[in-house]
This record gives C-alpha cells, structure tokens and sequence, in this order.
C-alpha cells in the first residue's frame, strides 16, 4: 500500500505545472561557490538545506521529510537537531532526496527530462560498477577488476556532481522563495503542509503566478490558466 503511494506521487510530480529556477545543468553557473561548498562539506550542506526548508523550525522535522517508513518513529519531536544530523550523515542519498520531495510538492515543481535523465544516469553507473565488482570478485580477472575499480570511481565523481548540483538547485530555489530575487512569493505555510508522507494530493500552495514573456518561460512559473493547467488541487487536512 505505501509502495503504491510512492508511486502514485512520482506520477502526480510529473504533472505538476511549476519549474525549477535552475535546472540541473545550469547550477554551477548559477551559484559556482555554494556548488563547490555542497561537493566538499555536502553533509553540512544537507543540513542547512533541510532546516531551512523547514523554515528554521525544527519542530516540523520529520525523518526524512516523511517520505520513508520511519519516519516519525526515530524520536524525532525530542532531540530534532541530533536527528536530523544522524540523517544527513548515515542516510546522506535520502536526506537530499527527502528535501526535493519536499520543495517539489510544496511548491508543485516538476522534474523535468533533462534533471531525469541526468539522475537516471547517476544510478545506471552505480548499478554497472556495482555489477563489475561482483563479477570480477567471481572470475578473479585482474583486468576486470581494475575496469571494475574505474567504474566505481567514476560512479562515485557522478554521485558526488549530481548530489552537489541537486543541492545547489534547492538553494536557488529556496532563495527565490525567500525574496532574494525579489519580493517574497510565499509564506510560511502551516504545520500541516510540511509533511507529505501521508497527504496523497499536494495542497494549494506555491508560487505566485509570474507574467509570461512573448519568447516562453523555460524556468519561470507561468500562470495556470495561460497554459491550461486545471483548477488548484483541493486542501487536504493533515493530523499526526
């Protein structure tokens, strides 16, 4: 039953109207620094990217933004900070992971084919140099275990890269939302709307609509009606 809901939000974020400001591909050049700050100190990072989501409110954190079966179940309303910590260091994939599910369905942002493909291709090479070392632990072959050695360090330079950029995209975004691009687009939204676990249809938040230009908008937020989307989903109360 929960893999369904997974399921069925992946589906829901492939139709939601709203772009990020950076894609995946134009993070270096959007913020070069903070993109070499999240490869060297990526868990510190992490960190501060989930607290800041969170509005600096540590009484909102969920383990893992509420996307994973634990979550709620680690002690997490006691000691927020040394949870939230512990994540970011033993569940680093899931704590970034964990954060764009968070803004995405906050903010109804889509993923679009370019940031997946770029993702898929991050997991196919783990796969491929995951497969490489089981195969060169069963032949015993020199050569295949040094191609196997290779693809292993180039899996983990991609992890790295992506993880940097995916986090340097959240920034941006979170910059936007505060009003470093300009005036503020939203506020805070109340407790309920933080977690997403539980909640099947995103709530009817996000960004302001933004006047669309004669030559397209490809990070913008265009105005839904101007581009068909349907009606704003329906509120859904949450209770913990």
């Amino acid at each position: 039953m929960a893999s369904q809901q997974h399921l069925d939000k992946m589906q829901l974020r492939q139709n939601f109207r709203n772009l990020w400001h950076t894609d995946l591909m134009g993070t270096i050049k959007a913020d070069t620094r903070y993109c070499c700050f999240a490869l060297w100190c990526a868990p510190c990072v992490s960190y501060m990217l989930r607290k800041r989501a969170l509005y600096d409110d540590m009484s909102r954190y969920v383990c893992c933004a509420g996307y994973m079966p634990c979550s709620g179940r680690c002690g997490e309303s006691k000691c927020p900070e040394f949870c939230l910590a512990t994540e970011v260091f033993l569940c680093f994939g899931n704590s970034v992971a964990s954060t764009r599910f968070l803004l995405q369905d906050q903010f109804n942002i889509q993923t679009t084919q370019c940031d997946n493909c770029i993702i898929g291709f991050m997991f196919c090479l783990q796969q491929i140099a995951c497969i490489f070392s089981i195969v060169a632990m069963i032949v015993g072959s020199e050569e295949i275990s040094e191609a196997s050695q290779l693809l292993s360090c180039l899996a983990d330079m991609v992890y790295c890269t992506v993880c940097a950029c995916m986090q340097t995209q959240h920034k941006i975004e979170m910059d936007k939302r505060d009003g470093m691009f300009g005036p503020p687009v939203m506020a805070v939204p109340p407790m309920q709307q933080m977690s997403r676990f539980d909640q099947a249809i995103p709530p009817s938040v996000g960004y302001a609509p933004q006047p669309q230009p004669a030559y397209g908008q490809p990070y913008g937020y265009p105005p839904p009606q101007a581009q068909g989307y349907p009606a704003a989903y329906p509120q859904h109360g949450y209770s913990r």
